[in-house]
């Protein structure tokens, strides 16, 4: 009895260290949020297995069964988890920060960026500002380089025209790595953190744009108002059917704090507080658990939001709809007539460099040929062409 109850708890104590350190190798991998249960509960399965095994009155033949049986249970458990996450998988994303930029890029043969009918009246070839930028708007900024900049290489992940994402490009501006960021207005935590560096950023207005909402094609809702949205936002309304949708719950996707539509949705907002977002778990430091707003997922009950000129141009997906907003479409006519609610200035910002080519760049873009370009790329200029 004795040496049965020593290998008993030999066994124990080899089962649940293998379950500890597997627990913390699966927390750095994808499907965490899964396994890391899935490993704690098959462990303690095969521990009471083992007290059974030794301690248990039942024959060998109903131990067996119930192994097998429960070996065929952890397996369908875990095929299911990976066949839902296939699916998952296969569902379109949208994600303004994964996009590939470099078909974009300038000087680059079939480059997407547009282009002047003439030569510009302005062409920099020294002291060249150090520009960044909103994932959007890289093939604006892009086409002003191409158009007065010296021919080159200019990467979109490495060069003096790049483009970092809002978030970044705002911190580089503060911190005196790039001469101009293209985007949309900074946020209270950017304002703050340029205000502790005694740095004061100007903006000046270079384009107009859509922040707009989108949902999945098969959804019988075409638009929603104002308070229609910020209800949903906020939590208020958390079923399709309460604003004239199918019964279905809604999942409304929200962007990472300090990004400029998420920026602009909490403007947008105003006083109304916005929900948790749906959010997705990824592995993390020491085992930790790093819970993450997830990116846009068109699942037939979700509601989504970007601008655009990416939402319908850099991100073009037919299986998402735009939704007019309190009964108005968003296009260029309707940004240019004021009609559209959600129009909004987009930005060259500047935060005090020394560099005698900013004030004559952000001229330049002012003028007939800077509007023009922010028209051939696609966004609303702020003078009719």
């Amino acid at each position: 009895m004795i040496e049965k109850t020593a290998k008993a708890l030999f066994l124990l104590a080899l089962i649940i260290g293998a379950g500890f350190f597997a627990v913390i190798i699966i927390s750095f991998m994808p499907g965490a949020v899964f396994y890391r249960p899935f490993c704690m509960v098959l462990a303690g399965w095969v521990a009471v297995l083992v007290l059974w095994k030794y301690f248990g009155v039942a024959g060998r033949r109903r131990f067996w069964q119930v192994v097998s049986v429960s070996v065929l249970l952890f397996l369908a458990t875990a095929a299911a988890y990976e066949l839902r996450s296939q699916y998952i998988r296969s569902i379109p994303t949208i994600n303004e920060d994964s996009l590939v930029l470099g078909q974009y890029a300038p000087f680059t043969d079939g480059s997407k960026a547009a282009r002047l009918a003439e030569p510009a009246v302005l062409a920099l070839r020294e002291q060249l500002p150090r520009l960044d930028g909103a994932t959007a708007l890289y093939p604006l900024y892009a086409a002003f380089a191409q158009a007065v900049y010296p021919e080159g290489e200019y990467s979109p992940y490495d060069s003096i025209v790049s483009s970092t994402t809002t978030r970044q490009a705002y911190d580089r501006l503060i911190e005196g790595e790039v001469d101009i960021v293209f985007a949309a207005q900074p946020s209270e935590e950017q304002l703050a953190a340029a205000a502790e560096k005694g740095v004061e950023l100007k903006l000046t207005p270079i384009g107009k744009e859509a922040f707009v909402f989108f949902v999945h094609a098969d959804n019988p809702v075409m638009g929603l108002s104002s308070s229609q949205l910020r209800d949903i936002y906020s939590g208020r309304v958390n079923n399709w059917s309460e604003v004239g949708g199918d019964s279905r719950e809604i999942r409304a996707f929200q962007r990472p704090e300090n990004s400029g539509s998420q920026t602009i949705l909490i403007s947008f907002m105003g006083e109304t507080p916005i929900e948790e977002p749906p959010t997705e778990d990824v592995a993390g430091g020491m085992g930790d658990i790093i819970t993450q707003t997830a990116d846009y997922r068109n699942y037939p009950n979700a509601i989504g939001y970007s601008f655009l000129f990416y939402a319908t141009e850099m991100a073009s997906n037919g299986d998402i709809r735009l939704l007019a907003v309190d009964g108005v479409n968003p296009s260029r006519e309707t940004i240019r007539s004021g009609e559209y609610p959600l129009a909004k200035s987009f930005y060259a910002v500047t935060a005090g460099s020394d560099n005698p080519n900013i004030e004559r760049l952000i001229n330049w873009i002012l003028s007939p040929q800077g509007q023009d370009l922010v028209y051939k790329t696609g966004y609303t200029p702020l003078v009719e062409q």
